[in-house]
């Protein structure tokens, strides 16, 4: 099924796989297309979802795709304080998870070098993002969503805080934060078997500026959670406090959803 939303496409698939692998395809057909025009092509990447990155690794592999001019800025990374990230090496560590699912995965004479492999850093947040505007902004955006609605780790405005407009929301840059509460809760659930305690509780995400000048987005929904936030999201207001919904503002999204999470959108 495809179904509209403004500017929103949003396509649904019978089984997570086929999420991920419609994902990989658009990973795969924006870098041949951007290839053959003889241009780089710049992506904000994720973790989570992550499935869709051994299925592009063989497509890659097994067409020849050279990733030679490509460049990968991963969306965020959990710190254990404001001020340190987490390992590289330890097993929630975003930086391992994108070596093991994508890059120990692609063939050395293929992969994306390694000085276009980027990820925000603490003391940094500025440079990440004149960087990718140096090299003329965001062809293709990629991502999860929150059950909060969180892009990256954009996690909305606490309800005690004070009032935070979409459009400051939708301003916001590169930045440390706080791990939000339901944030935390429903990873501890998805990688930590229900450790939330176990969890970091600071992270570093690319901003929702950044994400919003991208030419392009597209989101995989691949938990049954994701429903309610997205329901809100694609037909209620433009509010900070859904993030994703400001993507309704937004030229050309696309979600792809498992058909059971799209039932009533």
């Amino acid at each position: 099924m495809v179904k509209k939303f403004g500017n929103t496409t949003l396509t649904t698939f019978p089984t997570e796989s086929d999420v991920y692998l419609d994902m990989a395809l658009a990973m795969y057909e924006e870098i041949k297309k951007n290839n053959e025009l003889g241009k780089k092509t710049v992506m904000i990447v994720p973790v989570g979802p992550t499935g869709q990155y051994p299925i592009f690794a063989r497509l890659v592999n097994e067409t020849g795709l050279s990733l030679k001019n490509v460049y990968f800025f991963n969306m965020d990374e959990y710190m254990i304080t404001p001020t340190e990230t987490i390992d590289p090496n330890h097993p929630m560590s975003f930086h391992l998870r994108m070596k093991t699912e994508l890059y120990d995965r692609l063939l050395p004479e293929l992969t994306i070098p390694e000085d276009h492999r980027f990820f925000p850093e603490p003391g940094k947040e500025k440079e990440y993002d004149q960087m990718i505007e140096d090299l003329g902004g965001v062809d293709l955006c990629l991502g999860g969503v929150g059950i909060n609605g969180h892009i990256a780790f954009n996690e909305p405005p606490e309800l005690d805080a004070p009032h935070m407009t979409a459009e400051e929301f939708g301003a916001l840059p590169t930045r440390v934060l706080s791990i939000t509460r339901e944030t935390r809760t429903v990873n501890a659930i998805g990688y930590q078997r229900g450790d939330v305690h176990g969890m970091p509780e600071y992270c570093i995400t690319v901003g929702m500026k950044p994400i919003l000048a991208s030419r392009k987005v597209y989101l995989a929904l691949n938990r049954e959670w994701q429903h309610g936030v997205v329901r809100r999201a694609l037909n209620g207001p433009v509010t900070a406090y859904i993030p994703i919904s400001l993507l309704q503002n937004h030229p050309d999204v696309r979600i792809a959803s498992m058909e059971s999470i799209a039932v009533g959108l």
